[in-house]
């Protein structure tokens, strides 16, 4: 499958910025490519507020994707909760075959597919299945975005496990450090966790205003990741 997943070592951790930098790297580097997000909640839009934030990473706009609108974000839903609570609430059933036809029919026109999850590795859409498990079935490999922080290492060495324990391969790590950290905590974090896992570690995104500068910071890292893609 031409297509990676990313997901994150909790909500909030900068999942949609790592997609959209990751988006624009490749497509600077002539692939033609695509994100989706397969649920969505919190939002009244039916195109989902993180591929639009995608956009605008990538320079472009909803005219770029307007063939393919009902297909990147396949589900959203208003409340900003764990995707079972809010289907259930809206009593619209989440069907794994849905989220996986679309990315089928993507993947077969464009060189990369790249999907952000919702949250972290283990989320539900339903009473009886995670998110994951429709990674496990489409074979994706897994980036993981880590927020560089105190208590980093706990979340990402879980993570680690519950991917490796479904036989889900990971292709790397990216650290986004929190602003305001202890300097020493930002440094050793990635270390400790390559050192234990033997993930490789593509980088950490520090902490700057404004999307362009921050892709500057990102480059050496999605040329990182381009490579281990394309192994």
């Amino acid at each position: 499958m031409n297509g990676i997943f990313i997901t994150g070592t909790d909500t909030g951790v900068g999942k949609t910025i790592v997609t959209g930098l990751l988006a624009r790297y490749l497509l600077e580097k002539g692939y033609n490519v695509i994100t989706q997000k397969w649920i969505q909640t919190g939002s009244t839009s039916t195109l989902s507020p993180d591929v639009k934030l995608h956009l605008k990473i990538m320079q472009r706009n909803k005219n770029d994707i307007r063939d393919y609108l009902d297909l990147v974000s396949p589900y959203t839903f208003k409340l900003a909760s764990s995707p079972h609570l809010a289907s259930r609430i809206e009593k619209r059933k989440i069907t794994p075959h849905k989220i996986i036809s679309s990315f089928k029919f993507l993947s077969s026109k464009f060189d990369f597919v790249i999907v952000e999850g919702i949250g972290g590795a283990l989320v539900p859409y339903s009473k009886k299945s995670l998110i994951i498990d429709i990674v496990k079935e489409l074979d994706l490999s897994v980036l993981l975005v880590a927020q560089n922080k105190l208590g980093a290492i706990n979340h990402t060495l879980l993570t680690i496990e519950a991917l490796a324990s479904r036989n889900i391969r990971v292709l790397g790590i990216v650290f986004n450090n929190l602003k305001k950290q202890t300097k020493q905590i930002l440094k050793d974090n990635p270390l400790i966790v390559r050192t234990l896992t033997n993930q490789q570690i593509f980088g950490s995104l520090p902490w700057v205003d404004g999307y362009d500068k921050l892709y500057e910071k990102f480059i050496p890292m999605g040329e990182k990741i381009r490579k281990a893609l394309c192994r």
